[in-house]
């Protein structure tokens, strides 16, 4: 049943991501590295230290994609502050694998959801580049 269930989930996911313009795809990275880290929260409560170190790369893995997008021409300040942050949360995330410490995983939770806050009261642009 939870195969089946990850199989409609990936498949709805990439509906969403064939049709999203930039600006959706990184709010998608956003919500998917927030999914990542309370799983991984889950996971750690359970004592599924496996499960909770796949969660935590897979969010490292995210927010490495979020710097991808980074324009830091147009971005300039906001954008090289973005990559300060999205370094400190990936070295904060893997300090939280390391140690098993959930207080980690909420900081780097609140950071994220800050930015995604943010980010979702930008219009999309529509040229398909983002600032940052």
């Amino acid at each position: 049943m939870n195969r089946a269930m990850r199989q409609y989930q990936q498949v709805g996911l990439e509906g969403l991501v064939a049709d999203a313009n930039p600006h959706t795809l990184i709010r998608l990275l956003m919500q998917g590295g927030l999914d990542n880290i309370t799983r991984a929260k889950g996971a750690l409560a359970r004592g599924d230290m496996g499960a909770k170190a796949q969660f935590i790369v897979d969010s490292i893995r995210i927010i490495d994609g979020l710097r991808v997008y980074l324009d830091h021409e147009q971005g300039g300040d906001l954008a090289h502050n973005l990559e300060t942050l999205y370094d400190y949360m990936s070295r904060r995330l893997i300090e939280a694998n390391t140690h098993n410490d959930a207080r980690l995983l909420d900081e780097v939770s609140a950071l994220l959801a800050e930015i995604k806050t943010g980010w979702e009261a930008i219009a999309p642009e529509s040229n398909g580049r983002v600032p940052a």
